[in-house]
């Protein structure tokens, strides 16, 4: 962090850093180690503008998504101070990425709340619902789903990598192709299934 030593920043830059920790674990459901840099001058700091945030964080679940790493680097950022601790007021830019293990996107998809993606992958991908299983395999990535009257489920294997700011999913026998449903916000740049783990590198649009 750069910051110009002649100014009393300490106590305004722990106030931030405390009131930002604070927000961005309240926008999660379960957060483990967090680490986070401020980025800016002292002056800038005492103002409450900051030119961007690096934030470094393990064992985050997100909107029911289990996230291993989270590495994000926001644009410039604008704090309130408040007796209450500090405010955002308006919107910003972040980029950086995320990873989920295997078995962690396959219990995600099999929950409650993320159900509806994984029924509708196997709907598109191998024309079978429900869902029954995911399993990543080095850059590949399995899909299972019962069938009726057979005791063993049907498998297919697919690769994966970005396009048109989302991900698209493709099987390893033929050319068909299946954009994943994004939200407007977020662009996918990069995606790469490895060692058993999803990468995801992008962009996206932060609201307080």
């Amino acid at each position: 962090m750069s910051v110009s030593p002649s100014l009393p920043t300490g106590p305004v830059l722990q106030l931030i850093a405390s009131g930002l920790k604070l927000w961005i674990r309240s926008r999660c459901e379960t957060i483990g180690d967090l680490q986070l840099h401020l980025h800016g001058s002292g002056l800038g700091l005492l103002q409450g503008k900051l030119q961007g945030v690096s934030l470094m964080a393990r064992d985050v679940r997100f909107r029911g998504l289990p996230l291993q790493l989270v590495d994000l680097r926001s644009g410039p950022i604008q704090v309130n101070l408040t007796p209450g601790g500090v405010a955002l007021q308006q919107f910003f830019d972040v980029q950086g990425e995320v990873t989920i293990t295997g078995r962690a996107l396959n219990e995600a998809l099999l929950s409650e709340q993320w159900r509806w993606l994984g029924d509708w992958l196997a709907e598109q991908l191998m024309g079978l619902t429900p869902l029954g299983a995911l399993r990543i395999d080095n850059d590949q990535m399995e899909l299972q789903a019962p069938v009726v009257a057979h005791k063993d489920p049907a498998c297919r294997r697919f690769r994966l990598r970005a396009a048109q700011g989302t991900v698209l999913i493709y099987p390893i026998d033929d050319d068909r192709e299946t954009l994943l449903p994004m939200d407007e916000g977020i662009q996918i740049e990069q995606a790469e299934l490895q060692a058993g783990f999803l990468h995801l590198r992008g962009r996206a649009r932060v609201t307080p």
